[in-house]
């Protein structure tokens, strides 16, 4: 009998504390802008007020006190600190409604006080209310991204304030996210064989993120992808790997690339002094995962920044998207000389679009060899040049014939032999005689894929 009753007064304190509202959690938080100012005025008494349903969880009944102390006493010296008080409120109430609502009201605060100091705390609000949003590396990134933004702009407008070091781990913890979405899209092509999709991904992510706790790996792959593209392109792969030596000393790839440019003929770089600090103070402060963090992380909503960087200043530009290698350096604006058939036009004709269905109205003109006259040989612009005034032999300029090549495919062709084989049966078949000379000492073997 006793047994059932303890039992019974368990459940009942299980269904009181898991019945008690989430807002409970802020009694016991004190408010972070009071005002210490001891006096009975009016507008202080309601202030007093709405500070103290703040701190029990009463958020609308705290607005309604505030609203009213704004509305009637618009020369309150506590005037500020009510619209403060206001925001604080949303942000304490939590939810993606309330943060909306609480990032405009801090907004707000910072466009009529920014000389106050609470307008540096304000900008530290509004980025820890992205950073709650946050998700997964391979998820919607909208939130990091803004997280990014606000972030950033608190250390370029308040590089003095005491937020400024938490902002700036933020940053980093930001960027380690960022950075990991793109370096599973980069392995995505690299894996499917988009070796230059796979090369630009992965090379603007080392170049934006250099703090990426992958960052060498990623040249790596960099350089791997290079190296799959042809001898052309070995002076880009060479670069990775010496940037690989150079700035990642302590990385298992190191040694590895190492000997990768002894193969190459290339030089050895010698490890940097400031690299080789920062990667020893990472490898002896970075968080190990403890033995439930793999199984309870995939119900987390927030991401995983325990290897994110602890050191080192973030990067603070935006991201510049970089076109790849697939892509013709003539379609590139950017690119000397450039000229992309791509043009606009303004058309004073109303009644264009019913009388001329093309919308290209002027076609680019025809090319030099459409017009049938031929250009002289040994003429300027001839394919064929004459020899040098000295006799000797024209030298072959290796980058202007690495320039004339076509670029490199960013998806490779199929090679599964099932393919292969229903090609062969959709085609025609040979005549007889053909088809007897063609068996003639041979043997009928399917055709095999090339080795990877």
């Amino acid at each position: 009998m006793l047994f059932g009753r303890n039992r019974i007064l368990i459940l009942l304190a299980l269904v009181a504390i898991l019945g008690e509202p989430a807002s409970a959690g802020f009694r016991r938080k004190k408010y972070e802008n009071p005002i210490s100012k001891d006096t009975q005025q009016p507008d202080k008494v309601l202030f007093d007020k709405a500070v103290n349903d703040i701190e029990h969880g009463r958020f609308e009944v705290a607005r309604l006190t505030l609203n009213t102390l704004i509305n009637t006493y618009d020369t309150s010296e506590f005037l500020a600190k009510s619209k403060l008080a206001i925001a604080d409120s949303w942000y304490r109430e939590g939810g993606s409604h309330a943060w909306a609502q609480a990032e405009a009201e801090y907004k707000d605060f910072k466009l009529f006080y920014p000389t106050m100091p609470e307008a540096a705390e304000s900008q530290e609000k509004v980025c820890l209310i992205h950073y709650k949003q946050m998700e997964k590396a391979d998820r919607d990134r909208q939130q990091a991204m803004r997280a990014e933004d606000e972030c950033r702009l608190l250390m370029q407008e308040y590089p003095n304030s005491k937020f400024a070091p938490q902002a700036q781990q933020m940053l980093r913890n930001i960027q380690e996210v960022l950075a990991q979405g793109e370096y599973k899209t980069g392995m995505f092509y690299h894996t499917k064989g988009s070796y230059p999709a796979a090369a630009n991904r992965l090379q603007a992510l080392v170049d934006q993120y250099p703090l990426f706790s992958q960052a060498d790996e990623s040249l790596w792959e960099v350089a791997d992808s290079y190296t799959r593209m042809g001898d052309r392109f070995e002076d880009k792969a060479a670069a990775a790997y010496s940037r690989i030596v150079k700035d990642y000393p302590l990385s298992d790839y190191a040694e590895a690339a190492a000997d990768r440019l002894k193969e190459m003929n290339r030089p050895v770089p010698e490890a940097d002094p400031v690299a080789y600090a920062r990667m020893k103070y990472e490898i002896e402060n970075r968080e190990k995962a403890g033995m439930m963090s793999h199984v309870l992380g995939m119900f987390k909503h927030s991401p995983d920044t325990r290897t994110a960087a602890k050191s080192g200043t973030p990067a603070m530009a935006a991201v510049r998207p970089t076109l790849p290698l697939s892509v013709p350096a003539a379609l590139n604006a950017s690119a000397a000389g450039g000229v992309s058939d791509v043009n606009a036009q303004v058309v004073t004709d109303s009644t264009a679009l019913d009388t001329k269905p093309d919308a290209r109205q002027n076609p680019p003109a025809a090319t030099g060899g459409s017009t049938g006259a031929a250009p002289a040989a040994g003429a300027s612009g001839s394919a064929t040049p004459g020899p040098a005034p000295d006799g000797s032999a024209a030298r072959t300029d290796s980058s202007a014939a690495a320039s004339q090549l076509p670029p490199p495919t960013n998806h490779t062709p199929p090679k599964s032999k099932k393919k292969l084989n229903k090609k062969k049966e959709a085609a025609p078949q040979a005549t007889a005689p053909q088809a007897s000379t063609a068996s003639a000492g041979t043997t009928s073997t399917d055709p095999q894929p090339p080795s990877k």
